[in-house]
This record gives structure tokens, C-alpha cells and sequence, in this order.
């Protein structure tokens, strides 16, 4: 009979430890990627008897052998965020604390006040690191975006579509800056004019204005005219350029050397920036691609250059590849690093550390480390949540089984009690 009651307690103690493992899972059923635990039982090593030649067992109760996570896909919840993520399919993301490298399905991330990455608890979230020219490297390290400046591009090339009036009137005299004479700030003898914004090597504005002057029939000069350095508030002639047009207005040779500018001290100097006006037929052009002569009004229809000013960092986008991409205030998107996943052989064997973190343990094996949608590894979905897996209408079921389970044993406990008194009573009596 004393057997009969360990049996019983310990039927008590693994029915005690289910309703612990089922109140765990129901109190995070809204927790962030929390993967509900499962609790698996063995029967205890049982009690030979011998009758006669025969032997029989005796079980001698239950034992808890194994409570581990199971990492079936909760549902994901739209947010607002884009450091929100979510893994559709394999994979965990992977956070440093410290020394210590942690996984987790919890996508909840942020930026902290050094421009770290990191989940509620301030681990960094890890990923593969891009160089400066914003490419992916094969280092894995902290995903920071502090430190991310869009660099400064010099305008090399200016293209220019406009249409030149045929009909304009030759001017009697050269092109002047000194119009009136009084100084390099009053341009005479043009017939159009156009101005266009062009950046140095350190990222600073500068104004060219396009003088277009008609030379003859069907050429033209143009006269680029920047501020003066030396004399501020004074303007230079920087070069010119000839435009040859066909009888039929379309572009002959536009004569693309480059014109050298002088933006000042501490920048590239000089800087040769190439304005092109079109291929024109001499090149094998149609000549009327974009810039053409006809019997109309002066007009631009369009111009741009390559160059742009730094920028700051303004916001970000994440790929479902897990690609991070910066937008700069100078509207540049550039490539900041790409999340790293990790996954494992065992993933249900993997330490629970807490607040939704995983560690590596000796039966899970090491992990496979990779990019999202490689190795066996899932998609990231940005601006989402991965919701907690937890059934509460199996968490139910469960805890009714286990109450059933506990009352069934206590009642053996009981019942054995009674047993017990019975037989000190006639040992008494």
C-alpha cells in the first residue's frame, strides 16, 4: 500500500507540473513570438514480483521526461513600425547581449540612443554589415544606423533637352558679363538663358547658368557662368561650348568637352563637368533625342545632373530578404546591412533564457547561419508581428485533463489512507 501512494504522488507531482507548463502558456498567449511549451511523460522504472515461475511488474508512478518549446508559426499582426519583423518559416533572429549571442522569434525592434537596433531588453539585433559603398560584406556584427551618412557625389554630367528658337536674332555683339560696365554681374548680348544647380566634391550647391547665344545659322554658343571665388557677388565665364544644328533642327554635334569649374578652396578644383545636349547626327544620332532648333519659343523640357549634397539618415526599409535600406535627405537610398538568421537541427532542444530568448544548448547543435530565404531559412516580413502560437482552446482541454489527472491521484491517496487505518485498526484492535 505504501507503493500505491508514492505512485500516487507522483501521478500528483507530474499533474502539479502539466497545470504549471499550461498556466505558463496561457499567460503568454499575448506575448510577442512565444512559443508554447509541451510536456511529455514517462512511467517510472517498475517493481518485479515473482509468483511462482511467472515474474509481474508493478509500475511505480509517472515522471516529467521532457517539457521543451514547440516552434510551430503563431499568426502575424500588421504594425506600424518597419523595424517590426516577422519570419515566415525557419528561422530565428539573432541578438547580442554582451558576450552572449541569443535567438528568438520576437521581432519587436527599435532604436536606442546610439542608433543600435535592439529588441525591448536592448540586445542588438545581428546581421551582415555593408561597406561604405553600401554593399553586403560577410561580416556579421551589431546592425547600427547611427553612423550612416549618405556621402557626397560631385556633378560629373549635366543632360539638357531643350529647344533653341530658330528664328532668334544673331546679337551684334560678343557675350559680355560687364553689360553695363560696372561689373562681372551684368550678362548682355544672349538670346536664352537657363540655370541648373551642380554640387562639388564636398557636397556643396552651386548655380551654373547656360547662356545660349546664336552665332550664325544653325549654330549656336553656350556660355556657362559661375560666381566668382575670388570676388563675391562678381560672376566668370567658365568656358563654352558650340551646338551645330541640320536644316531640319535636329542636333548635328554638340561638341561634349568637358567645362571646368572653380568652386573655391578645400574642394576638387578644377571640376570638369560634361553638358550633353543630345547625340546628334554626326555621331550617329538621330539629333532629335534632345535638344533641337526649330521655329519656336526657347523652351527646356527637361535637365538633370548626377551630383547631390550628403544627406542623413531619414528613414529605413526592410526587403523580405532582410535587406536594410536607408532613405538620406538627399534622396539617396543606400544599403545599411542585411538581417542574419539562424536555425537549428534541434531547435526544440534549445535553452529558454526568458523574455522570448533562446540559447544554444549541447543537443541542439550549432546553429546554421545564413540570410533570410537561404539555407532552409524563411522570408521577413517588415512592419509585422509574429503573435504567440498558443492554442487556448487545446490550453482548455489540457487543464481540465490535468485537473482529472490530479482528483484521480489524490483520490488514490485517499483511498489508500483509508486502507491503511483499517489495517492499524484490526493490528490495534
Amino acid at each position: 500500500m505504501l507503493t500505491a501512494l508514492y505512485t500516487a504522488v507522483s501521478g500528483m507531482d507530474a499533474s502539479s507540473t502539466d497545470l504549471s507548463v499550461i498556466g505558463d502558456n496561457i499567460a503568454n498567449m499575448n506575448t510577442v513570438g512565444f512559443k508554447e511549451s509541451d510536456i511529455n511523460f514517462g512511467d517510472v522504472l517498475s517493481q518485479s514480483l515473482s509468483s511462482g515461475g511467472a515474474t509481474s511488474q508493478v509500475g511505480l508512478g509517472v515522471d516529467v521526461t521532457n517539457v521543451s518549446p514547440v516552434f510551430s508559426e503563431g499568426s502575424l499582426e500588421s504594425e506600424s513600425s518597419p523595424l517590426d519583423l516577422a519570419i515566415n518559416g525557419d528561422g530565428l533572429f539573432m541578438v547580442n547581449e554582451g558576450a552572449t549571442t541569443y535567438y528568438t522569434r520576437a521581432g519587436q525592434f527599435s532604436l536606442d540612443h546610439n542608433g543600435n537596433i535592439v529588441n525591448p531588453d536592448g540586445a542588438i539585433l545581428q546581421g551582415y554589415l555593408a561597406n561604405a559603398a553600401g554593399q553586403i560584406t560577410g561580416t556579421i556584427g551589431n546592425l547600427n544606423l547611427a553612423a550612416n551618412q549618405s556621402q557626397a557625389n560631385p556633378t560629373t554630367t549635366v543632360s539638357a533637352s531643350v529647344n533653341l528658337d530658330s528664328t532668334a536674332t544673331q546679337p551684334a555683339a560678343a557675350f559680355t558679363l560687364n553689360g553695363n560696365g560696372t561689373g562681372n554681374n551684368d550678362p548682355a548680348n544672349y538670346n536664352s538663358s537657363n540655370s541648373v544647380t551642380v554640387y562639388d566634391s564636398q557636397g556643396g550647391a552651386h548655380q551654373i547658368t547656360q547662356y545660349f547665344v546664336k552665332t550664325g545659322n544653325n549654330t549656336w554658343t553656350v556660355n556657362y557662368v559661375e560666381a566668382d571665388p575670388a570676388n563675391p557677388g562678381d560672376f566668370v565665364n567658365a568656358g563654352q561650348q558650340n551646338l551645330v544644328f541640320n536644316t531640319n533642327g535636329s542636333l548635328n554635334n554638340g561638341n561634349n568637352a568637358p567645362i571646368n569649374f572653380t568652386f573655391g578652396g578645400g574642394v576638387t578644383t578644377p571640376q570638369a563637368i560634361t553638358f550633353n545636349y543630345g547625340t546628334g547626327t554626326a555621331g550617329g544620332g538621330t539629333g532629335l533625342d534632345m535638344s533641337t532648333q526649330f521655329g519656336s519659343t526657347f523652351s527646356v523640357t527637361n535637365i538633370n545632373q548626377n551630383g547631390f549634397s550628403s544627406g542623413s539618415l531619414q528613414s529605413v526599409s526592410v526587403s523580405d530578404a532582410g535587406v536594410i535600406n536607408g532613405v538620406y535627405t538627399n534622396g539617396q537610398t543606400q544599403t545599411i546591412g542585411q538581417v542574419a538568421l539562424g536555425r537549428f537541427m534541434a531547435e526544440n532542444d534549445l535553452t529558454k533564457d526568458g523574455q522570448d530568448l533562446y540559447s544554444e544548448s549541447t543537443t541542439s547543435g550549432a546553429p546554421i547561419v545564413g540570410t533570410a530565404n537561404s539555407s532552409g531559412l524563411g522570408t521577413i516580413s517588415s512592419s509585422s508581428l509574429e503573435l504567440s502560437n498558443v492554442d487556448l482552446d487545446q490550453q482548455f482541454v489540457d487543464m481540465i485533463s490535468a485537473q482529472r489527472s490530479y482528483e484521480a491521484n489524490s483520490k488514490v491517496i485517499t483511498t489508500t489512507d483509508q486502507m491503511l487505518q483499517a489495517l492499524v485498526s484490526m493490528i490495534s484492535g
